[in-house]
């Protein structure tokens, strides 16, 4: 994304360099038309709006203003021409408080962007748009966070949306691509196609990979198989894919990929098609390509290169499991060689560079917990994955165009893969740990799975750091984790007990303060017990012991205790156990591991 931020005072500096540490600001302005060395850095250039605005209008995607919104309005209104192409244009006030998507809520992604916007700097955003009081479908705009292209003419779209906005009935008819996006409230309203409805066009839209209808979706669904002879041109080799799609109406937009024999691998043609076109290229070996079973196969091709089968057999082996085969090879020549081209459609779709995963820690419990940070990664995600319990702590921020996908708790691998197969697909998906989740949380797990995926076809990801349970519960009992400290499970399921025992005697000999996770549970009901022990042979039996349970929500507690009185049976797996070293102390109730500063 190419954005420009302008304040249109003084006083709007810090703003501007905030904003430009998002991914949606490049470069920040003052509007002014004095030089001011006290304003202008290496970062904030000082130039007259009018001049701004000439250079960049054509090559931007954002504006966003800091000031007034009728001096903004004043400054693009000259600039303005369809809101197909003008840039998205975002004001926000002085003190961040109110932030107003003005133009390009669709086209441009404005919306979401401010939404973002909104949870990272703590303000208030002020929507107009009709599609949002009424939980509407933003029909021109939707498919693109589904990771979809758009193709008709604006005209007809903005019937489709004229027609929504009178609470006419809307009809879809979906032939490929996820279908994800009907179980969220906006998506539950749109109607699925009868036969009647066909002769409504103003009323219809289609997510297909055909360019046959007035207003199409088209979901990266499409595997395109090349074979050419050494040195063919790249010219033949994209005129004639062109000429191969128009003759069966189908769309470029769907194109999710090309594939190829490895042999390829230095065909400047094809790595010329591929990168002009920032698709992905993948190669088979000539062994994976003969297992495949065409309609075609070549005597001549099998007895050049050892297979029979490349187009063909490439684009089937890369749309993978359950594709069928759309269109059968053909052969194009002219001078500059010769190329042979098929379609293989796949169940799946195929966009990863548009893809993206964010690892969410939504803090202990009550919503109040959740940084700004993570507001904002949940305001980008189309879909939000996660334990139900952790869910329904959350989605009260939860917008009627986004998805949420349940699960249960020992579902922990299969959340991930979900989550990385839909970012896989071109869309933003929230992976929702509780607390941090980093601290034996979902992060691990992802990354660890995203690490057996190749670089170059890896989604983006980034982890948001959340607050731990165990942070909220020194907080709620004093100050316990003021010096050194660790934390240990005591679950034993995926680590063994002889290694916890190994690490709960080396925190115990370092003199550690030791936070303990997971306690206790119906099935693992003799760890804890063991654990005290262990440490009632280092430590005093009046050890101060803090227990919190629920912490950050509805039934949040704390107790104290000494390591001789713990209530093992009051202890579940909703509980957190600080016990304190040798220079922690419980006066009036408050928990303290001192740092050292008084005896200085």
């Amino acid at each position: 994304m190419k954005g420009i931020a302008i304040g249109l005072s003084s006083n709007s500096k810090a703003i501007l360099k905030r904003l430009q540490k998002t991914e949606f600001v490049n470069e920040i302005y003052i509007a002014s038309s004095l030089k001011n060395d006290d304003l202008e850095d290496d970062l904030v250039k000082i130039q007259k709006p009018k001049e701004i605005l000439l250079k960049k209008w054509p090559e931007i995607d954002l504006i966003i203003f800091i000031g007034s919104i009728g001096a903004s309005i004043r400054i693009v209104n000259p600039f303005l021409t369809s809101k197909d192409q003008d840039p998205g244009v975002i004001v926000i006030d002085k003190k961040c408080s109110k932030i107003v998507p003005l133009i390009g809520l669709h086209q441009s992604n404005t919306q979401n962007i401010a939404f973002q916007i909104s949870n990272l700097f703590g303000g208030q955003i002020i929507e107009t748009n009709n599609a949002n009081d009424q939980n509407f479908l933003n029909l021109d705009s939707f498919g693109n966070q589904w990771g979809w292209k758009r193709s008709g003419k604006i005209q007809n779209w903005s019937k489709l949306v004229i027609n929504q906005s009178k609470n006419k009935e809307i009809f879809c008819k979906q032939l490929s691509g996820n279908s994800l996006w009907k179980t969220s409230e906006s998506g539950e309203i749109i109607n699925e196609i009868h036969e009647k409805e066909t002769e409504k066009p103003d009323s219809i839209f289609h997510v297909s990979i055909f360019e046959t209808h007035v207003t199409t979706w088209h979901p990266p669904v499409l595997w395109i198989g090349i074979g050419c002879e050494r040195n063919t041109s790249k010219e033949l080799i994209a005129n004639s894919l062109n000429n191969f799609l128009e003759l069966g109406n189908i769309s470029q937009h769907s194109i999710a990929g090309f594939a190829t024999i490895d042999i390829k691998k230095d065909e400047k043609g094809i790595l010329e098609l591929a990168e002009e076109n920032n698709l992905p290229l993948k190669f088979f070996t000539k062994e994976d390509l003969s297992k495949i079973i065409v309609p075609n196969p070549s005597s001549v091709v099998q007895k050049e290169i050892g297979t029979s089968s490349v187009a063909e057999a490439s684009c089937l082996l890369a749309a993978g499991e359950e594709s069928k085969l759309l269109e059968e090879k053909r052969i194009f020549k002219n001078q500059s060689g010769a190329v042979t081209i098929a379609i293989a459609e796949s169940k799946n779709q195929y966009y990863p560079t548009n893809g993206e995963i964010h690892i969410i820690g939504s803090g202990p419990g009550d919503i109040s917990f959740l940084t700004n940070n993570a507001r904002k990664a949940l305001s980008r995600c189309t879909v939000w994955i996660g334990y139900k319990m952790y869910l329904d702590l959350i989605k009260p921020l939860k917008r009627s165009d986004q998805v949420l996908i349940e699960s249960k708790l020992t579902e922990e691998k299969e959340r991930c893969s979900k989550a990385i197969k839909l970012a896989e697909e071109g869309i933003k998906v929230a992976l929702i740990s509780s607390g941090e989740s980093g601290f034996y949380g979902m992060a691990g797990l992802l990354l660890e799975l995203l690490q057996k995926i190749k670089k170059e076809y890896r989604p983006y990801f980034e982890v948001h750091p959340g607050i731990s349970s165990v942070q909220l519960a020194a907080a709620l009992s004093g100050a316990p984790l003021m010096n050194d400290f660790c934390s240990i499970s005591l679950s034993d399921k995926l680590t063994p007990w002889p290694l916890i025992e190994k690490k709960i005697e080396g925190a115990l000999i370092g003199d550690f303060v030791i936070a303990l996770f997971n306690p206790q549970s119906i099935e693992r009901n003799w760890q804890l017990k063991s654990a005290i022990d262990l440490c009632l042979k280092s430590r005093r039996g009046d050890t101060p012991v803090l227990i919190a349970r629920q912490v950050g929500r509805e039934n949040q507690s704390r107790k104290f205790f000494t390591l001789n009185t713990i209530p093992f049976k009051e202890i579940d797996m909703l509980s957190i156990i600080i016990i304190g070293n040798s220079q922690t102390t419980l006066v009036d109730e408050i928990f303290l591991t001192p740092r050292g500063y008084l005896q200085n």
